[in-house]
C-alpha cells in the first residue's frame, strides 16, 4: 500500500494544476530534455548496432526510473508531504495534456484562415511533413496526434504511476518515469534500423495496454460508449499496433476521416474534420484526461480510507 496518506491525491492534484497552468516544466530543466541529452550522447555507430540498440533499451529507462526511486525513497524519513510533492512533481513532468490539447486547438482554428500558422504549430503534435498539406488534411493531423498522444503521453505513464501508487510512492513515480523514458526513447531512436529496434519493440509492447484502454476512455469521452468496438476496423491500419486504438476511436465517434497521406486512412466513408468538429474532437480528449486525473485522484483516497 502506499505509504503517505492522501499523498497519491495530493501528488496528482499538483501534477494537474501545474499542467493546466504552466503546461510543462522549463525547457532547459525539464527531466525529458536531461534524458534527450543521455540519448544523444549514445546515438552512435556501433560495431554490433542491434545490441547496442537492445542495451540501450534495456538500461537507460530503468536507470532513471531507479535515481527517481532513490530520490523519493530518500524523502520517506521526512514528513509525508515531502514525498507527496515530489511524486507530484515527477508525474507533472512525465505526463502532458494541457500543452498537447492547446496546439491542437492553435492549428485547427488557423487551418481555414491562416494555413501557414498551423504548419509551424503542428510540427510540435506531429513528425509528417506539413507543408503541402490543406487544410482539412492539417485538421486530420491535429486531431490524430491529440487521440494519439493522450494515449503515450499523458494515460500511459499515470496508469503506471496509479497501478504502482499500490506500492509506494517512489515506486509510483519510478513507473511513470520509466514509461515517459520508454516512449521518449522510441521517439528518438525508433527510427527503422537496427540501433532503433529495440526502442521500437518496447514502446509497442509497453504501450499496448494503455493504447486499448485511452480508446475506452476517449469513446466514454466522446458519450459514444460503442466507439472502440468500431475502432477495431481502423486499429490495424496505421504501422503502429498501438496508434489506431486511441485514433480510431475518435474517428469513430465523431464520425470523422483521418488520414496521413501515403499511409494510412481511418474511417474513409466519412469526411474529413471541419473547424467545429475538430474543436468538438479535442473537447473530447480534454473531458478524457480530467476524467482520468479525477479517477486516479481518487485511488489516492480510496487508499487513505
Amino acid at each position: 500500500m502506499t505509504d503517505v496518506p492522501l499523498g497519491v491525491t495530493v501528488a496528482v492534484l499538483l501534477a494537474a494544476g501545474l499542467d493546466w497552468t504552466l503546461r510543462e516544466p522549463p525547457a532547459e530543466y525539464h527531466p525529458v530534455t536531461l534524458f534527450g541529452r543521455l540519448v544523444d550522447s549514445v546515438d552512435a555507430e556501433y560495431d554490433d548496432p542491434k545490441r547496442a540498440g537492445v542495451a540501450v533499451a534495456a538500461i537507460l529507462p530503468i536507470a532513471a526510473a531507479v535515481a527517481v526511486y532513490a530520490a523519493l525513497w530518500l524523502t520517506t524519513p521526512l514528513p509525508g508531504i515531502v514525498t507527496a510533492v515530489l511524486a507530484g512533481l515527477v508525474l507533472w513532468s512525465t505526463s502532458s495534456l494541457r500543452l498537447l490539447i492547446d496546439a491542437a486547438e492553435q492549428a485547427i482554428e488557423e487551418s481555414e484562415t491562416d494555413p501557414e500558422a498551423a504548419r509551424e504549430v503542428l510540427p510540435a503534435l506531429v513528425g509528417r511533413d506539413t507543408a503541402d498539406l490543406p487544410p482539412e488534411l492539417l485538421r486530420s493531423a491535429a486531431v490524430e496526434s491529440a487521440a494519439e498522444n493522450f494515449s503515450d503521453g499523458f494515460l500511459a505513464p499515470i496508469l503506471a504511476f496509479a497501478l504502482f501508487a499500490l506500492v509506494s510512492l517512489p515506486a509510483a513515480a519510478a513507473a511513470a518515469t520509466y514509461v515517459k523514458c520508454v516512449n521518449t526513447l522510441d521517439s528518438m531512436l525508433g527510427y527503422p534500423g537496427p540501433f532503433g529496434w529495440a526502442s521500437a519493440r518496447l514502446d509497442d509492447f509497453v504501450m499496448f495496454v494503455p493504447a486499448r484502454l485511452s480508446s475506452v476512455v476517449l469513446g466514454l469521452a466522446a458519450g459514444d460508449p460503442d466507439a472502440p468496438g468500431r475502432a477495431r476496423r481502423y486499429a490495424s491500419v496505421p504501422d503502429s499496433p498501438n496508434a489506431g486504438w486511441p485514433m480510431g476511436s475518435v474517428a469513430a465517434a465523431h464520425n470523422l476521416r483521418l488520414e496521413k497521406p501515403e499511409t494510412y486512412v481511418l474511417n474513409e466513408v466519412a469526411d474529413f474534420p471541419t473547424v467545429a468538429e475538430g474543436h468538438n474532437a479535442i473537447r473530447t480528449v480534454t473531458r478524457a484526461g480530467i476524467a482520468t486525473y479525477v479517477i486516479v485522484a481518487l485511488l489516492g483516497v480510496i487508499l487513505w480510507l
